[in-house]
């Protein structure tokens, strides 16, 4: 432990300057590798700093970027037998760090799994550089030591990067009014659970009704994009979860800008959501992408009483027409496994339907182990065993369409236009409505499906409804 005197002005409350190595970037799954802690009170500075086994291995590219490896924390203590004095150090400061959702995300799951609260005031340096020095584009740790003049000798080793920030505090008490500093470190604690590029004014912007969020990275590229009905609560329940679930975590530190479309109403929001998804393909959103095939099963009469799947893809499918047809996949292989699954369960015969080659009258593999009702032997009636494969598939079965041409759904003063299921568009004035309904066409989507059948009750067939609109 170490002290020295400095003059710079700080709170009243002090300061811990705090770093963090890891494993990898998910606070909930990967653990810390060395922490350091430089405690600052207005006088004083001390510092603290140790390597910390994992408890687990560390990957090649962690170990290339941090200089940290397998061997040197081999002997190092756990988390868990440096937690008492960690808490000791950090108890009573303002928690200071860099992105500093990230460093208190590890440390508070750490000190969660040591069987230990903690909970911490923050103040992220990112955002007060982004306050304190508008004209710059660029706030990251490597930006500011350039920019200052910080002295950095090992960068990405958790003392060097907490000693900057204490750097950088100095620089900032140098070069701006005590009063002005005060101001926007008080305003940045007041609400500390925003990500540091995102400010409160556009979190303020955000109506709190239907409608669709698309969070921007680095470069303007969306990295992800949702729906709500309170828009403003579901955008700050993103970052409000952040600690613990790692999709959280990513948005929080890659997210750079919010944008966001009022919507009419819940149809509206998940149409728009489904559409901009499968237009944009953000990287964070792994459902609603966009989807190259679409599979189904479709039971066909092959003879009196005997019906078989068939297997069908892409534009064979004819949805919504009475072709009884079971299920929507995103492979061929999602559709058989699903299809087996059910097999396996009801004791149905594969050679019956066509899944199993077997000679005239000869029992199935499954007959065999007992596994099979015996329609393969005839102990089943075709009849019978077709009844039960349909009862089986009945959760699957996709919903005829009700209409004999398109269908209108009406949310506030535009109207979705679909026909067998597919999404046409959506039109908000005489002209564009009739336009839809003339063209008549539109791609089937499994999203669009599930979104659509849901609602079905609100659909008015087209032919007889008034279409006129506001």
């Amino acid at each position: 432990m170490s002290s020295q005197t400095l003059s710079a002005p700080t709170p009243d409350r002090p300061f811990a300057f705090v770093d963090v190595e890891t494993t990898g970037g998910s606070a909930s799954t990967d653990s810390l590798t060395e922490i350091a802690i430089v405690r600052y009170d207005g006088h004083t500075i001390s510092t603290w700093q140790s390597l910390i086994n994992p408890e687990c291995r560390i990957p090649g590219y962690i170990e290339s970027l941090t200089g940290i490896t397998n061997q040197m924390v081999a002997n190092a203590p756990t988390f868990a037998q440096l937690a008492e004095q960690i808490q000791q150090l950090l108890a009573g400061h303002i928690l200071v760090a860099h992105n500093a959702r990230f460093d208190y995300g590890f440390i508070k799951n750490a000190f969660r799994r040591a069987g230990r609260d903690y909970k911490a005031t923050m103040l992220c340096t990112v955002k007060l550089s982004r306050r304190l020095y508008p004209q710059h584009q660029r706030h990251g740790l490597d930006y500011l030591i350039q920019r200052h003049g910080l002295i950095m000798q090992d960068r990405h080793r958790a003392y060097d990067d907490a000693y900057a920030l204490l750097q950088f505090w100095q620089c900032v008490c140098r070069e701006h009014d005590h009063k002005i500093i005060d101001d926007v470190v008080q305003g940045l604690i007041a609400r500390p659970s925003l990500p540091p590029h995102i400010d409160s004014a556009e979190i303020d912007a955000l109506p709190n009704s239907f409608g669709v969020y698309i969070f921007y990275g680095e470069n303007e590229l969306p990295i992800y994009i949702g729906k709500s009905n309170r828009l403003r609560q579901r955008v700050l329940s993103h970052f409000a979860s952040d600690h613990t679930a790692p999709k959280e975590m990513k948005i929080s530190m890659q997210i750079r800008r919010i944008e966001h479309i009022r919507c009419a109403g819940e149809v509206d929001a998940l149409l728009t959501e489904s559409h901009m998804i499968k237009e944009r393909m953000p990287t964070l959103n792994r459902q609603l992408r966009r989807q190259k095939e679409v599979f189904t099963w479709q039971l066909a009469e092959q003879s009196p009483g005997l019906w078989v799947p068939v297997l069908l893809g892409g534009n064979d499918i004819a949805i919504g027409q009475g072709r009884h047809l079971y299920g929507l996949f995103s492979s061929a292989r999602d559709a058989k496994e699903a299809l087996l699954a059910v097999v396996k369960s009801e004791k149905l015969c594969k050679a019956t339907l066509g899944l199993e080659k077997v000679h005239n009258g000869s029992p199935c593999f499954a007959r065999q182990l007992k596994a099979c009702t015996g329609a393969c032997v005839g102990q089943e009636s075709h009849m019978a065993h077709s009844v039960r494969l349909m009862t089986a598939l009945s959760a699957l079965r996709l919903r005829d369409w009700p209409f004999e041409g398109a269908a209108l759904l009406r949310e506030g003063n535009l109207v979705h236009v679909i026909h067998h299921w597919c999404y046409l568009g959506t039109a908000r004035d005489e002209a564009a409505l009739q336009e839809l309904l003339a063209e008549g066409k539109g791609d089937f989507s499994r999203d669009t499906y599930r979104i659509l059948v849901k609602h079905r009750d609100k659909l008015i067939d087209a032919g007889a409804a008034s279409l006129a609109l506001e």
